[in-house]
């Protein structure tokens, strides 16, 4: 039997709770970019379709699964899935240590009674309306960690990296 891999949430959530304004990523925050990149580099993604097609020129060294109810289709790189427990097998199966979970919505809903990590950008906006982001509820979850950064001449919005546990 395969150990099953640790399933992560990745993003960057406005104070208000929302990923989006409805149509891609609401900021530019180099700094956030940094920290994406560098934690998911290597790692295997599971993503939403629209959010898989938002990404596509990120995945250089990434292994993306794709959530998708259709079963046509074939994505150019990476696999198809059609739930977070077949991916999660499919990484056990491959010896995958850690699935990051990147979006969107509905993938972040799907994946978070299954999630054992959280790794949330709180950004120092408000959005108003838009796409949430699953409640943050404690217990389960435990803040870790957490390093604040001021808005500066790159980032228009401060940020606080928090790194949550399933406690």
């Amino acid at each position: 039997m395969s150990h099953r891999p640790r399933l992560t949430l990745i993003a960057a959530v406005s104070e208000d709770g929302l990923i989006s304004s409805g149509q891609g990523v609401p900021w530019d925050l180099p700094l956030d970019r940094v920290h994406f990149r560098a934690a998911t580099a290597g790692k295997w993604l599971l993503l939403g379709r629209r959010t898989y097609q938002e990404m596509l020129d990120w995945f250089s060294d990434h292994t993306p699964l794709v959530l998708t109810r259709d079963p046509a289709f074939v994505p150019p790189i990476g696999k198809a899935v059609r739930d977070v427990q077949q991916a999660l097998d499919l990484a056990a199966a491959a010896g995958v240590d850690e699935i990051y979970v990147c979006g969107g919505s509905a993938a972040y809903a799907l994946a978070m009674s299954h999630a054992d990590r959280l790794l949330v950008t709180h950004v120092s906006t408000r959005l108003g309306s838009g796409v949430p982001f699953p409640t943050i509820e404690t217990p389960p979850w435990k803040l870790v960690s957490s390093t604040s950064h001021p808005a500066d001449a790159e980032n228009i919005h401060a940020m606080r990296f928090a790194d949550y546990r399933r406690g």
